[in-house]
């Protein structure tokens, strides 16, 4: 069964930003506002679990706590749940499937209620999620108006199918492998010998910059998707522009004005640090107030050179909206979900490629260091699914794997090696249920259930790459389980542990984010994981690098534990935030903004961090 239009993956900026801003005496902010009173602590001390947890990869979800305690960490809800999945295949020959999961709601814990602070910086440069179709412009109203009556204005949150056949045109040579900027999906398979992020001489971070998000008209939400950090630049999305600023002042380096607000843009960059976006056709007016996003645009990262902006309108008609891309080499792959797909030269603008509509049609790629599709064959409600490697400079097919009938979605984690995750209950709280690893010719090496409920990862409805805190490397998956009790009264933790990607069997690998830490991943760092702890009421939120091997965990970098800057991190909503690290900077930011929820209330794009 076909999932209904969702709304967007990842939630809208929460009203009220970092909070009130204070009146800025000569030379910056000043001192934060403190808090009216301790934070409110969880509900009460958790009930122990029936049993004891599984050996070797996590603990079930401790049951709410009953009474509450006099002072602990502030609780907030937010992600959303994934859209209704297919109903439940048959057992296939040589894998199996899982019963179908029950319905179960998703509510994350959180990283704490924000106060009405002011971080000590001074904001530095401009600030601007995805365009929003005509066709899904009333749902996104209404999910909006839902969240705000809810949470007071906090957004809760095998054998190729018919016409598989691609017109190709003449592509130009290709080049060297995409390259990952460190975004927030998980990883391709990793290098050799470790990673490249070293510890700084001190992991005390400092509040690098911010930026304020722009004005959005009240009931809209706007797209500012689209954020990349090298060693010299960190480049934000805004309203219809992208702006470059200096990593560690915030001071802008560069804009490029683009047609409209960006609707996606690569995780990937190349090796001399291009990157590509697609951006809405037009400014937004009462006349035309949802653009499609038609235009696919390539710049360079460092200078803000825009080397061409491009759009496909097969046989002189409607342009294509596309709403992802990604780089393969000097291939860019951009899909559209319902019009299937092209391919451009990265260096040039040419079309190289596109795969004919019909009864098939591509739903998108997910690149990097191999190019694979997602393709979908057949009419609507008896869709079937195939995960295929693409040549990225011809496009034709290497080969093609098949997914069980009635599953209706693939999310794809890593192109080399190919593991991909599908969402198989009727309501999960997880990204994926089920992650599937393939070999170098696409036959199945293993399939890996994840018990719905009892791991933490976020994958974005109807998108091929858009996984968040799951990541792959050294032939295993490596994911976070769900909160659970912690040692210590009233505290909770939780874990990242891993599955071999050869046998689908837990490893025994465990990094415990300790009490009152939550950890996941944001990417590999070579053999290396590179994770993310959010950090209790008290204390700051860490970046850490594991071992791949001991899974020892070293800090890179730690926040401050301000009020300010802890409420000002749960705003950002950090597992499904455009989360980058790179050379002991971390930075933060939302791919969706709208109107704050008062007038005094104050959001913000990004927000950056800084080992010292």
């Amino acid at each position: 069964m076909s999932q209904p239009p969702p709304p967007p993956p990842n939630q809208p900026p929460q009203e009220g930003g970092f909070g009130a801003p204070q009146t800025p005496p000569p030379g910056g902010f000043g001192p934060p506002t403190p808090p009216a009173g301790p934070p409110t602590p969880p509900a009460g001390p958790p009930t122990p679990p029936a049993g004891p947890p599984q050996p070797g990869y996590g603990y079930p979800q401790a049951p709410p706590p009953q009474t509450p305690p006099p002072a602990g960490p502030p609780q907030q809800p937010y992600g959303y749940p994934q859209a209704p999945g297919a109903p439940q295949p048959p057992a296939q020959p040589g894998y199996g499937y899982p019963g179908q999961q029950q319905p179960y709601g998703y509510g994350q814990q959180p990283y704490g209620q924000p106060q009405p602070p002011t971080l000590p910086m001074q904001p530095n440069g401009s600030g601007g999620r995805r365009g929003i179709s005509a066709q899904t412009a009333i749902i996104v109203a209404a999910v909006v108006a839902i969240a705000l009556i809810v949470g007071g204005g906090v957004l809760y949150a095998g054998q190729n199918g018919e016409d598989d056949s691609r017109n190709n045109s003449s592509g130009s040579s290709g080049g060297t492998g995409g390259k990952d900027d460190g975004g927030s999906g998980g990883g391709d398979g990793g290098g050799t010998g470790g990673g490249t992020e070293k510890v700084p001489s001190s992991t005390s971070a400092k509040v690098l910059f911010q930026l304020p998000a722009a004005e959005v008209p009240k009931k809209d939400v706007w797209s500012v998707a689209g954020s990349w950090l090298t060693d010299k630049v960190y480049a934000k999305a805004g309203v219809s522009e992208i702006v470059g600023h200096d990593p560690d002042s915030g001071a802008e380096s560069w804009t490029l004005p683009l047609s409209g607000l960006t609707c996606a843009g690569s995780p990937e960059t190349t090796e001399d640090g291009v990157a590509v976006v697609v951006a809405e056709a037009a400014k937004r007016t009462k006349a035309d107030p949802y653009p499609e996003c038609t235009e696919i645009t390539a710049f360079n990262l460092n200078t803000g050179k825009k080397l061409w902006t491009e759009s496909v309108a097969p046989g002189g008609g409607e342009k294509i909206a596309f709403k992802e891309l990604s780089i393969t080499g000097t291939t860019v792959a951009a899909g559209s979900g319902l019009r299937g797909g092209a391919a451009f030269d990265i260096k040039t603008g040419k079309v190289l490629w596109q795969p004919k509509v019909g009864t098939c049609e591509d739903v998108g790629y997910a690149g990097g260091e191999q190019l694979v599709a997602v393709r979908k064959c057949g009419d609507y409600g008896n869709e079937k699914y195939e995960v295929q490697l693409l040549d990225p400079k011809s496009g034709s097919v290497k080969w093609s794997y098949k997914l069980p009938a009635g599953i209706d979605n693939a999310k794809v984690i890593s192109t080399k090696p190919v593991v991909f995750g599908v969402d198989s209950g009727e309501i999960t709280a997880s990204g994926a249920t089920d992650v599937f690893s393939l070999d170098d010719s696409g036959k199945l090496r293993t399939k890996i259930t994840l018990e719905d409920g009892k791991y933490e990862h976020d994958c974005g409805v109807n998108k091929v790459h858009d996984c968040h805190a799951i990541a792959v490397g050294n032939d295993k998956l490596y994911v976070p389980t769900k909160r659970h009790e912690g040692g210590e009264e009233y505290s909770q933790t939780n874990e990242i542990v891993s599955f071999s990607l050869a046998t689908g069997k837990s490893t025994g690998d465990r990094a415990d984010a300790g009490d009152g830490y939550e950890i996941f991943p944001i990417r590999m760092d070579g053999t290396n994981i590179l994770a993310y702890k959010g950090g209790p009421y008290d204390k700051g939120s860490q970046v850490v690098t594991i071992d791949g091997k001991s899974f020892k965990e070293t800090a890179l970098l730690e926040t401050p534990a301000t009020d300010q800057v802890r409420s000002a991190i749960s705003a950002m909503v950090p597992k499904s935030s455009e989360m980058l690290y790179t050379s002991g900077r971390l930075f933060m930011a939302q791919d969706l903004i709208s109107a704050p929820y008062s007038a005094d209330s104050k959001q913000y794009a990004a927000i950056g961090f800084g080992a010292r």
